[in-house]
């Protein structure tokens, strides 16, 4: 079931966006390309909020450790972080971003 969490317009390329849908934390990220992801908003390597982070490219960087995650897949790309973060399921429909929040199932 997706959520409509408003305009597309309202995410940029430089800063995350966080939400909260049905319990669940969610940074939404344009990367440099333009295309929006929506990845878990909690760093793994601590209960740090990714939205508050630094998009860079195709990835968002935690703030406190520097660990960063790949928008497409959720992969840590680097250290401390091993482990990845939910990714979840976006679409844009009349100009609204809209969120499945059931993780999609990501090659690793």
């Amino acid at each position: 079931m997706s959520t409509n969490i408003g305009p597309a317009d309202d995410i940029t390329v430089d800063a995350a966006k966080r939400v909260v849908i049905d319990g669940i934390a969610i940074a939404v990220v344009k990367d440099s390309a333009g295309e929006i992801h929506a990845i878990g908003d909690t760093c793994t390597h601590g209960d740090i909020s990714l939205s508050e982070g630094f998009v860079e490219d195709d990835s968002l960087e935690c703030w406190a450790h520097g660990s960063k995650f790949e928008l497409t897949t959720g992969k840590p790309l680097t250290l401390p972080a091993y482990e990845p973060v939910p990714v979840f399921g976006v679409e844009v429909r009349d100009g609204d971003v809209w969120i499945d929040t059931t993780p999609k199932t990501v090659g690793a």
